[in-house]
Order: structure tokens, then C-alpha cells, then sequence
């Protein structure tokens, strides 16, 4: 059994790590949030003790560990600018880190990180969860055993409706969440660069508040992309039925569908990390197949 601590317990994200954190066997022994509306604690673990003010939180740990319980991951779950500040905190404290995606805002970042990784002999480890979707490592799978050198064209059209709170919230603030690509497309961009190589042109047609639109080259495609949480922007069909969120992905005019199989995604990226396989900083991870 590992013992874990979490910063951004009240978050939208958290209770999936929570979850997590159960299912694969594991202990959450200290929690931190600025917020105190954490009832979600109770469903998974109630004995966990909770912190508003990091100060109290860092001495708590502190303590732990001089008490020889040491914490072996912080899961951070924080909003985006600050999971750099958070993922030196915990490879500093001697624990490894799992943090949600984008890692940092900076690029130039992540080579600070990997330089403290060797100074602490810790490891980060960001979560990648559709890169361990079936559907998506079928494709991936497919992808490779293209010889053709043919260049795909893609359409990503991911729209997901947002109130008025979204603006209010660091979500809506650029330079604490990187944006709307950063905010709800950045999986979404993983995923394609994976499948489809690296980027080669990033071209951006379009960037407002709540809606954002491109064309990214890659290795192998081309795709034209669309994010929005503006409702306007669903489908007239969406609409009818009353949805609030549309997903399209389509390959050379075909759609692809991985609607369906999320709800496991983040205990199979613990199960993965726990097991030495995670998606660290750079390199590839040790013993993963599929191509990653």
C-alpha cells in the first residue's frame, strides 16, 4: 500500500484520482484545496486530513515523514499554473508525482523539472488517459501498419457547453489556464500527435474566449480543428436532444467513435504508473507496448 497526498481535492478532476487511489489498493493521507466544500473526501477517504492553507499542509507532511510515514505520490490536481510549483513541491518533499495534462504553461518548464527529477531521484508522471483508450490504441495500431505514407485528413470538432461561472473561474483567465485549447483541447492534441507524429505547422485561425479554431500539421495528417464551449456552436440535432456536449472526430471523412469507455481511464493510469509504466516527462514509458 502507497501513501498519497492530493493538491486541488475540490476540484472537478479530484474524485477521479480519489477513486483511483482506492481502487488500485492505496492510502490518501493528507488533502489540500483553498476550498472547503470536499464532502466527495467522505465517499473515499474519510480519515484523510484536509488543509486550506498550503503552510499547514507542508508541515503536516513534514511531520509525517518524521514520524517515518512517508508519502510516496502527490497527486496533483491543481489548476494548470500552478502544477509547476506543485510538482516541485512534491519531488522535493521525496515523493513522486502524478499530475494531470498540460504538466506546465511554459514549455521550457519541463526541462527545469527533469532537472530536479535527477536532483531528487523522484519521477513525474502526467496523465495521458486516452492514450490507453482500446479504440484509440486499435487506431494507433492501424496507423503503424500504414505503409502507404499517405497524409490523413482529420476534422476535431469538440464543443462543451459552459455557464457564466466558467469566465468568473482561473479556466477563464488565459494566463492561468492557457486558454480554451489548453483547457478542453489539450487531450484531444495529445492523442492526435501520438497517432499521427509530431507537429510540423501550428497554424491558429481563431482564438476568442470561448471558442478556438485551427489547422495543425503533422507528421502524418493534417487536421482542422474546433473547440468551443459557446452552446451556439452545437449542432442543430444536438440541440434537439438536449445535449450540451458534441464530439466528432472524423478520419478521411469517416467518424471515428470512442464515445463510450472513459469512466476507467484514470484507475488504468495509476494501475499503469504504480506498475512502473506511466507517461514520465520524456522518453518513453518502461514496459509499455503499445507504441508509446
Amino acid at each position: 500500500m502507497k501513501n498519497f497526498a492530493i493538491i486541488g481535492a475540490g476540484g472537478y478532476i479530484a474524485p477521479r484520482h480519489m477513486k483511483a487511489i482506492k481502487e488500485t489498493g492505496n492510502m490518501l493521507i493528507a488533502a489540500l484545496d483553498k476550498h472547503d466544500s470536499v464532502g466527495i473526501l467522505d465517499s473515499y477517504f474519510p480519515e484523510a486530513d484536509f488543509f486550506v492553507e498550503f503552510e499547514r499542509f507542508d508541515r503536516h507532511l513534514e511531520k509525517l515523514k518524521r514520524s517515518g510515514k512517508h508519502i510516496d505520490y502527490v497527486a496533483v490536481c491543481s489548476p494548470n499554473y500552478l502544477h509547476d510549483s506543485h510538482i516541485r513541491f512534491g519531488l522535493r518533499i521525496g515523493a513522486d508525482v502524478i499530475c494531470e495534462k498540460p504538466v506546465v504553461l511554459n514549455p521550457w518548464n519541463i526541462d527545469a523539472l527533469i532537472e530536479i527529477e535527477k536532483e531528487t531521484n523522484q519521477k513525474v508522471y502526467t496523465i495521458l488517459q486516452l492514450r490507453l483508450h482500446p479504440a484509440i490504441i486499435a487506431l494507433k495500431e492501424k496507423i503503424q501498419k500504414d505503409t502507404t505514407g499517405k497524409k490523413y485528413k482529420i476534422k476535431l470538432h469538440y464543443i462543451t457547453s459552459r455557464g457564466h461561472w466558467y469566465h468568473i473561474s482561473w479556466k477563464g483567465d488565459v494566463n492561468k489556464s492557457g486558454g480554451i485549447a489548453t483547457n478542453i483541447g489539450v487531450h484531444f492534441f495529445d492523442m492526435l500527435m501520438w497517432i499521427f507524429g509530431d507537429v510540423k505547422e501550428n497554424i491558429v485561425h481563431s482564438h476568442k474566449d470561448d471558442t478556438a479554431s485551427g489547422t495543425l500539421l503533422l507528421e502524418n495528417a493534417e487536421v482542422e480543428w474546433l473547440l468551443s464551449i459557446d452552446a451556439t456552436n452545437l449542432p442543430a440535432e444536438a440541440k434537439q436532444n438536449g445535449k450540451r456536449t458534441f464530439r466528432s472526430l472524423m478520419i478521411d471523412g469517416e467518424s471515428f467513435e470512442f464515445s463510450e469507455g472513459f469512466t476507467e481511464l484514470h484507475n488504468l493510469s495509476y494501475e499503469q504508473i504504480l506498475n512502473g509504466k506511466g507517461f514520465p516527462l520524456s522518453g518513453n514509458p518502461k514496459g509499455y507496448t503499445t507504441g508509446a
